[in-house]
């Protein structure tokens, strides 16, 4: 999301500066719009829109990695695209990664084979109903102290906003039971909202491949749901936010409907000062995302950091894009799935929102490249 973080953690989408002062890992920074105005249009792959920042270089949406499911069933043999969940031949499904690209902490526990990668980690979140996430592969954020974007919701550990069910990570952002617990923000007072932010900090990091999600957000003004990643040095002495760099995958604000953000946030040339490359995709006919599950994901490399949705290429950041900027995509990040309400990017609920909302997770998936790269 923003990601708001100024003491932990990044921001998605939009130009302030990060939470300063909530959990690790921070949260996404608020402000201006991400993808608003002045880019270059994305080319290939779906109704994408350029973004602020940078142009948006497109091919051809990635080959060969839909599955053979359709919508809630089981693809066989393959990676799954935007229907079920793939089963069967994982490459090195349950082995850890190796090479310059390893992943750290983590295992590959099912998912699919997609031609080109080899799995080094993955949350399938087919525990039982009414479990939690997977505790040694997901960490919680907690608190609600605004988190660098004026957001309005608390963030709770455990089962009370974030779990499985039906072999979804159900994140519920809710009104109730929320005036039991006290924000900082806006005012030292009960809160109005509560919802969840997990991330696998601690847990799980890597450098370089492929990071998806197959993921139904919800709908409605002053939702902001995202899945992204930050950098594993966040935390480290003279870094924090945007020094560690972050990674949008996926962020949406509820009066866009039809509109996914892809956004890196990294530093102005010798700065501490935000400065957001982003891009933009919008569902074909003005579908809403909401709607259905959709399959988010980035690869990035040295060289490059590529932006899809349904397999569909919208936006292509670079070195060479990051013009004024330090690059900082050369480190290890660890992912964040959460759910804000409030905050700078998408305003607060209006009387139109209902609650509660829910993101549902089907899996999450990483792999590295499989010639290293």
């Amino acid at each position: 999301m923003f990601a708001a973080l100024l003491l932990l953690g990044c921001s998605n989408g939009g130009s302030t500066p990060s939470d300063a002062g909530a959990g690790t890992g921070g949260g996404k920074t608020g402000g201006g719009g991400s993808g608003a105005g002045g880019g270059a249009p994305a080319t290939g792959g779906g109704a994408a829109l350029g973004g602020s920042g940078g142009a948006a270089a497109g091919g051809s949406s990635a080959a060969g990695t839909s599955g053979t499911g359709g919508a809630g069933g089981k693809a066989t043999g393959g990676a799954s695209g935007a229907g079920g969940k793939a089963t069967g031949g994982a490459s090195g499904a349950g082995g850890k990664a190796t090479g310059g690209a390893s992943g750290t902490g983590g295992s590959g526990d099912g998912g699919a084979a997609l031609p080109g990668w080899v799995l080094t980690w993955s949350d399938e979140f087919d525990g039982p109903d009414g479990s939690a996430a997977d505790g040694t592969k997901w960490a919680y954020d907690t608190g609600g102290g605004g988190w660098g974007n004026n957001e309005l919701e608390y963030y709770t550990s455990g089962t009370a906003n974030a779990v499985v069910t039906g072999g979804n990570l159900v994140i519920t952002a809710t009104t109730t039971n929320a005036a039991m617990y006290t924000c900082s923000y806006p005012s030292n007072g009960p809160c109005g909202y509560t919802s969840a932010r997990l991330k696998t900090q601690g847990e799980f990091t890597q450098q370089y491949g492929r990071f998806e999600a197959r993921i139904q957000i919800p709908e409605g003004q002053g939702l902001w749901p995202a899945f992204w990643m930050l950098g594993a040095d966040i935390d480290a002495t003279n870094v924090g936010w945007p020094k560690c760099g972050e990674i949008d995958i996926m962020e949406n604000i509820g009066s866009q409907p039809s509109v996914n953000h892809g956004s890196l946030h990294l530093p102005t040339s010798g700065t501490t000062n935000d400065a957001q490359l982003t891009g933009m995709y919008m569902l074909p006919g003005n579908a809403k995302l909401g709607d259905g599950f959709h399959t988010y994901a980035v690869e990035w490399s040295a060289s490059a950091i590529k932006f899809y949705v349904d397999d569909n290429l919208y936006e292509t950041q670079t070195p060479s894009t990051a013009t004024g900027r330090d690059w900082e995509f050369n480190q290890p990040f660890f992912i964040i799935l959460n759910v804000a309400v409030g905050g700078n990017f998408p305003g607060p609920p209006s009387s139109s929102t209902t609650f509660p909302q829910t993101m549902k997770v089907d899996w999450v998936r990483v792999y590295q490249a499989s010639d290293g790269g």
